[in-house]
C-alpha cells in the first residue's frame, strides 16, 4: 500500500470548464520551468537534465557568481534569493516578460540545513532557515499561481524530504521546515482541486549534494556547541561528519534520481500527489504507517 503508481490516481476528475481534459492540458502545457537552488546538487542536475529533455529552464541561484557559471554552461540563469521579496518579484517578471507571459512549471528546490540539537537552536537560527526553506517557497508560489490560473495549466512541485515524513536527531531546524512544507503543500493541493494547477511533493532521501558542506557556516554561526551539554557529541561525531567530503552510505543515490522523478511529476498525465526517492524514504513512510509512535521513535533514535 505504500508503493506509488508512477502516474498517480485521482479520485475525482478535474477540469477548467469544458475547454479541455487533463490529457489535452498536459499536451498544451508550455514546456518551461523555473527552478530554484541550481548552484549545485539537485537543482543543478535538474536544470541540465530538463534542458536536455527539451524544456526551457529558468535556472536560478542565490548568488550571481553561480548564475554566471550556469550561463557559461548554456543555461538561462538569473538571481533569485528566497530571503528577498524584491528578488522573487523580479525573477517572476523576467519569466513573464521573456516567455510570452506563461510558465509551465515551478520547482521549489533551494534550501539549507542548520544542524544542532533543538535546545541549542537560537530563535534567530529558526527564523533564518524558515525564511529560506519555507517562507520563500510560499512567496514564490503565491506569485506564480495567478499566472497559472490565467493560462489554464501549470504544475507546482515542492522539494520536501524524507525528513518531512519522519524526524532525525540533530536536524531539528531542517525537520521543522520540511514538516511545515508538507502541511502547507498538502493544504494548497486541497484548495487547488478543480483548478488547472497540480501541486506535487518530491521526497528525496539520501541523495548526493552539498547540503552537509553548505550547512557548516550556519552551524558555526548559530550553534554555541562548546557551551552545550552536547559538546562531547558535537566534537566527537557531528563536527567531523560535517567536514567529511563524503560518507559511505549504500542507500545514497545521485542527484539524477531526483531529476527522474521530477520528470514524472512534470510529464505524467495524472501526476501523483508525491514521489518518494531512495529506499529509506519508502521504508520510513511504511514504518510511520505501521509502527506505534513509541516503536517508531525507538527506531529513529538509533539512526
Amino acid at each position: 500500500f505504500f508503493f506509488q503508481a508512477e502516474d498517480g490516481i485521482r479520485d475525482q476528475p478535474r477540469s477548467r470548464g469544458s475547454e479541455m481534459c487533463i490529457r489535452d492540458r498536459v499536451c498544451l502545457m508550455d514546456k518551461s520551468i523555473l527552478i530554484t537552488g541550481c548552484s549545485s546538487g539537485l537543482g543543478y542536475d535538474a536544470a541540465h537534465g530538463l534542458r536536455k529533455r527539451g524544456w526551457r529552464v529558468f535556472a536560478t541561484c542565490r548568488n550571481e557568481l553561480d548564475c554566471e557559471k550556469l550561463r557559461k554552461e548554456g543555461l538561462e540563469s538569473f538571481k533569485l534569493d528566497y530571503d528577498d521579496s524584491d528578488s522573487i518579484k523580479l525573477a517572476v517578471e523576467y519569466v513573464v516578460n521573456n516567455n510570452n507571459g506563461v510558465l509551465g512549471a515551478l520547482f521549489n528546490n533551494g534550501a539549507f540545513a542548520c544542524p544542532g540539537a533543538v535546545e541549542d537552536l537560537p530563535r534567530d537560527a529558526l527564523r533564518a532557515i524558515f525564511e529560506t526553506n519555507f517562507f520563500g517557497y510560499h512567496e514564490l508560489t503565491k506569485e506564480i499561481i495567478p499566472l497559472m490560473r490565467a493560462q489554464g495549466y501549470g504544475r507546482i512541485i515542492n522539494c520536501s524530504s524524507v525528513l518531512g515524513i519522519v524526524p532525525l536527531k540533530w536536524r531539528g531546524a531542517y525537520n521543522a521546515t520540511k514538516f511545515a512544507l508538507e502541511g502547507l503543500t498538502q493544504t494548497l493541493r486541497l484548495e487547488m482541486r478543480g483548478s488547472p494547477v497540480d501541486v506535487i511533493l518530491l521526497n528525496p532521501g539520501p541523495v548526493t549534494s552539498k547540503i552537509r558542506e553548505n550547512s557548516i557556516p550556519h552551524f558555526e554561526k548559530w550553534i554555541n556547541w562548546r557551551n552545550s551539554v552536547w559538546a562531547e557529541h558535537y566534537e566527537a561525531t557531528l563536527i567531523g561528519r560535517l567536514r567529511q567530503k563524503s560518507t559511505i552510505n549504500k542507500f545514497e543515490l545521485p542527484a539524477s534520481a531526483v531529476t527522474e522523478k521530477l520528470l514524472l511529476a512534470l510529464e505524467s498525465q495524472k501526476p501523483a500527489p508525491s514521489y518518494y526517492i531512495t529506499k529509506p524514504t519508502y521504508f520510513m513512510a511504511l514504518m510511520r504507517r505501521v509502527l506505534p509512535t513509541s516503536l517508531l521513535e525507538r527506531l529513529l533514535a538509533t539512526i
